[in-house]
């Protein structure tokens, strides 16, 4: 790789965040250097309010095949030590901080994504999948236990048997039955992907206001854990009385700030 080549791209287009693993050579394997890149633009998308969504993506014919294979045999080497916790904990960071973030999120995954690199597509709130790619927990077949929340990420979509059957029995999902069981949104070629994800993203890009709000209204509600209908509406009352209002202006682009909602 050239020295001045950056192994994970971030741009803005319209309001539109993207963040480009691009270390095709290793299968877009997730180095500690790319670890800390993606905080760094996950940290700047967040106090960016123009931006109201982002598409996570990869170069070249494959999304992402886990954690770079040297820091793992780095921290498996002395894994009670204080340097493999940081090591691992940096890689779990990436994922944990596009998960957190305060906008819809849209991931695009071409050929395949295993261990890390599943929990990469897995943290985003929609996943785009080309109809053969291959969803790999694959940790087992290391014969190293889930990380990263991996379990939980499975079974926000996935049933109890199901998660076991990819985590605890090694068994991988295609694209196409991804979106069966619920774990992607949708499939789309590889030549699609983007047009497919802009579309998604568009009304989300036209409004960032509103889309970080109902995303900040989605996490209240859904959690986990869910709260009740009840509370459902008093968190909702305050925010859509605000877009109302917002939208009511004649200038409604002199938006008026809205309230933090009731949790």
């Amino acid at each position: 790789m050239h020295p001045s080549h950056e192994p994970v791209r971030f741009a803005v287009e319209g309001s539109v965040a993207r963040i480009t693993l691009d270390n095709p050579s290793r299968k877009n394997a997730i180095t500690l250097d790319m670890a800390a890149s993606i905080v760094e633009f996950c940290d700047r998308i967040e106090k960016d309010s123009s931006i109201g969504a982002v598409l996570v993506g990869a170069e070249g014919p494959y999304f992402c095949s886990g954690a770079d294979t040297r820091d793992l045999a780095a921290s498996s080497a002395d894994p009670a030590s204080a340097e493999a916790v940081r090591r691992t904990s940096a890689v779990y960071e990436s994922f944990v901080r596009v998960g957190s973030l305060p906008v819809p999120t849209v991931s695009m995954v071409v050929g395949g994504a295993v261990g890390a690199g599943l929990n990469l597509a897995m943290a985003t709130d929609m996943m785009l999948v080309t109809p053969d790619a291959v969803l790999d927990s694959g940790f087992l077949a290391r014969h190293i236990h889930p990380g990263g929340g991996h379990l939980s990420l499975l079974g926000r979509a996935l049933s109890t048997s199901e998660t076991i059957a990819m985590a605890g029995l090694g068994i991988a999902l295609s694209g196409t039955d991804a979106v069966r069981r619920g774990l992607a949104y949708a499939c789309a070629d590889a030549d699609d992907m983007d047009a497919e994800a802009a579309q998604l993203v568009r009304h989300a890009a036209a409004d960032p206001e509103l889309a970080r709000a109902i995303k900040n209204s989605i996490r209240l509600e859904l959690g986990p854990p869910a709260v009740s209908w009840a509370s459902a509406l008093e968190i909702e009352r305050g925010v859509q009385m605000w877009s109302m209002g917002r939208k009511g202006d004649a200038g409604w682009k002199n938006k008026p700030a809205k309230p933090t909602p009731v949790n």
